[in-house]
């Protein structure tokens, strides 16, 4: 009996050390990184200072977190909670907020279901973080100007970080 015990002890760690390989294996995935996201304020500080826009920049991963906030000087403060709200109505989902709200009033009609997503917001300067490899790794909400403007500095954002983007 003991020796029986024994094969099927060293049966179990020869198949554990055969098969433990393939079963670590993990998928890997780009993330939004701090570098990544500071490039991104700084893109956009760029694009307003030579526009002569007061801005609120905010930059969420596609998990929720908070990776960079900058409130530029003298901006008005009502622009945080709008700022925000656009990085993460475009963090939970590949759009924009300028397509969400396109979404739910389709040619000024509606409201269609799309309009009562909780927590998406339908200004327009929220725009999704995207990979070169097209996947989705967060947003960026910028407000304090027009809603064409906010886009404008958040697109500037997202080009400063394309190297971090690959």
């Amino acid at each position: 009996m003991s020796s029986l015990r024994l094969l099927v002890m060293l049966t179990i760690v020869i198949l554990t050390i055969t098969l433990a390989p393939s079963l670590r294996a993990t998928e890997e995935r780009p993330i939004l990184t701090a570098s990544a996201a500071m490039k991104m304020v700084h893109g956009c500080l760029s694009k307003a200072t030579s526009e002569g826009w007061l801005m609120h920049i905010a930059i969420i991963d596609n998990h929720g977190n908070l990776k960079a906030y900058h409130r530029m000087d003298d901006a008005q403060l009502l622009s945080q909670d709008v700022a925000m709200a656009k990085a993460r109505s475009s963090a939970v989902s590949p759009r924009s907020t300028k397509q969400w709200g396109e979404n739910a009033f389709p040619n000024g009609a509606g409201p269609t279901a799309a309009a009562f997503v909780p927590g998406i917001i339908y200004f327009e300067g929220g725009l999704p973080i995207m990979t070169s490899g097209d996947y989705h790794v967060g947003g960026i909400g910028v407000s304090g100007d027009s809603g064409a403007n906010d886009a404008i500095c958040a697109q500037a954002g997202i080009d400063a970080a394309s190297d971090d983007l690959q």
